[in-house]
């Protein structure tokens, strides 16, 4: 069984006969329903929360179970009935390679209007891995930013500059690679390729590596791989997070980033751009998150506040300050040169180079 504090968040993709399973867990079982935007069904427990939703991928449904008890609803609701299988506390045992030596990589960034593209490729091996369950390493999407930006630099300080690589374009670095490219994939491919081939130099002795897969094909990294990439096993697959070097890395890039975006932040505070975080209140606690939003750049790409900002800093510093700060190539670019009567032409050579299709989606499905 599970060692030390128990875990609060499991996420499952559910065939179409164990998504049967769990609604009849739902429905029938003494647990109060709730509503759940994109949700297919959702209910509260004792202390834990269980999510399934709408959205269907290869005959597939994503669930999530969160909160204190979350482990329980696992072991002794889904795993007996609905997985079939135990594997809670188990992980060692069912799947040894993911807890022997070898590194993983991925990356953050790549969907957001602001700040830089970061690319990180960490190392592990037994005793680190259990060191970083005991961190709560796991995929960055489900943890909170606080927790990023603690656990990330708990992170780097357990691998040392030996035990993690990190390739990053800053915008202005970005939009020339771009330009020049006019791939993300290739992009991507490059930076993943150079990340791991920085890592394997520091640790020779690591033989495999696992890379979230982002292009349609593994053709995409496997011919920008570089002579020690070219010798180690490089696997890539979907939903690679579940591994935990590839968390690890996943937790260190989004923390890399999100760092980018807090010195903007002060930056454009400084300009006037964005209005100075709220003082200590008067019980000297903290502004809530909540509070500070106004006052740091939004993340992402499809928050109305993205544009918001890109079109005042526009009209207050000229079109060429989205070439310092943005990805210019999205389709987000266009929108705000033209709410400010601006176009691409007011940009320099670089800034000319756009997607072929919408914002985080290739071939008209979501990155």
């Amino acid at each position: 069984m599970s060692e030390g504090q128990p875990k609060t968040s499991f996420t499952y993709e559910l065939t179409e006969p164990q998504q049967e399973l769990l609604l009849g867990i739902m429905v029938n079982g003494n647990y109060r329903k709730r509503e759940v935007p994109y949700s297919l069904y959702s209910i509260e427990g004792d202390h834990f929360n269980a999510t399934l939703y709408s959205k269907e991928k290869h005959g597939k449904r994503k669930l999530c179970v969160q909160g204190s008890k979350a482990e329980d609803f696992v072991l002794f609701q889904l795993e007996p009935i609905v997985l079939g299988a135990a594997s809670l506390g188990y992980e060692k045992e069912l799947s040894p390679e993911l807890f022997s030596a070898h590194a993983g990589s991925d990356e953050s960034g790549k969907g957001d209007f602001f700040g830089p593209l970061v690319v990180c490729c960490a190392y592990t091996d037994e005793a680190l891995s259990e060191k970083m369950q005991e961190l709560g390493v796991k995929d960055c999407k489900q943890m909170t930013d606080k927790a990023v930006l603690s656990t990330g630099a708990k992170l780097r300080a357990l691998l040392g500059p030996e035990g993690y690589s990190v390739v990053k374009f800053g915008p202005a670095a970005y939009n020339r690679l771009y330009a020049k490219m006019r791939n993300i994939n290739r992009m991507l491919a490059w930076a993943h390729a150079t990340a791991i081939e920085e890592l394997l130099e520091k640790r020779r002795g690591c033989k495999r590596v696992v890379v979230d897969q982002f292009a349609p094909t593994e053709a995409t990294i496997q011919r920008a791989l570089k002579p020690l990439g070219k010798a180690a096993e490089v696997v890539q697959m979907h939903k690679a997070e579940s591994d935990i070097a590839v968390a690890a890395a996943s937790v260190i890039a989004r923390e890399l980033f999100m760092r980018d975006i807090e010195k903007m932040s002060a930056e454009l505070v400084e300009a006037g751009i964005l209005p100075p975080p709220p003082p200590p209140k008067a019980d000297g606690k903290a502004p809530t998150e909540a509070e500070l939003k106004p006052s740091k750049v939004p993340m992402g790409s499809s928050d109305p506040r993205v544009r918001s900002l890109a079109e005042e800093a526009v009209r207050k510093c000229g079109p060429v300050w989205l070439m310092n700060h943005c990805k210019a190539h999205f389709q987000t670019t266009d929108k705000v040169l033209s709410a400010c009567g601006k176009s691409r032409s007011d940009l320099p050579p670089e800034g000319q180079a756009t997607s072929a299709v919408a914002n985080g989606s290739f071939k008209g499905r979501p990155a």
